[in-house]
Formats: C-alpha cells, structure tokens, sequence
C-alpha cells in the first residue's frame, strides 16, 4: 500500500489533455467553463482560473456595490454633485410621504388631519428638493 500512495499524481492541478474546449463541452450550454487564457477549466465557485490565474467573467454574478457609484450615477443622469444630491433627498422626502400613511394608523378624524399634514410637509418638501435641483443644474 505505501508504494502505490508516493507514485500518485494530483490530478487536480494539472490543466486539461487539450487546450481547446471539447464539442461536447461548450461554453454556451453552460456544461463547463473554459478559461479564454489558458483553456483550462474553471473550479466550481472560483473566481479565477486556477492554472493561469486569469479572471473569470461571470455576468451571472453581478456586483451590486457598481450601482452605488456616485460618479457612475451623476455620468448617467448627467447631474453635478448638488443637483443629484437635492434629486435624492426629493426622492426620500416622497418614499417619506408614501410611508406616512402605512406606518400609522388612524383611529378619528384628528389623527387623519395629522397624517395628512405630515404628508403635506413632505410632498413641500420633495418640491423644494426637486426646484432646487432643477435651479443647480449646470447647462451641459
């Protein structure tokens, strides 16, 4: 038993016979992925190849913190840094007033003028949020 164990080869690091990705294996069907370097397969779960080290692209496996750029976000609505932060605070002031009439509950008329007046306030103030912005844009 111990002359078989030190002649074993690790057959786990060693990249495929060939290079190029077999016809019964393929990309597309999603069977196996092939490196685009080396040709090697990828591990389950690795994020790079794991003979030439290149980077798996995975379009499956978005990353989520990209659309929390703030120089992505002002690229794409084409808003300087005033303009989009006034255009947030417009938008939590009408997810406030939305929220207004869900959080609390109305047992007599009273209670309904209040929340109504606080949703009020926060409607004013997603308007005064959105002028502003509006007035800050810079012509591009």
């Amino acid at each position: 038993m111990s002359d078989v164990l030190p002649s074993t080869t690790h057959e786990f690091w060693r990249p495929p016979a060939s290079a190029q990705p077999s016809p019964a294996i393929s990309i597309s069907t999603g069977l196996a992925e092939v490196c685009k370097g080396c040709g090697g397969e990828f591990m389950v779960g690795s994020h790079f190849c794991h003979v030439c080290g290149t980077e798996r692209l995975d379009h499956a496996q978005m990353d989520w913190t990209r659309y929390l750029d703030v120089q992505s976000i002002k690229a794409f609505f084409g808003l300087s840094t005033l303009t989009l932060a006034a255009f947030l605070v417009g938008i939590a002031c009408l997810l406030a007033a939305l929220i207004v009439g869900v959080v609390y509950n109305v047992q007599d008329y009273s209670d309904f003028q209040a929340v109504q007046f606080w949703r009020v306030e926060w409607l004013l103030g997603a308007v005064a949020a959105f002028v502003a912005g509006i007035l800050l844009k810079q012509k591009a």
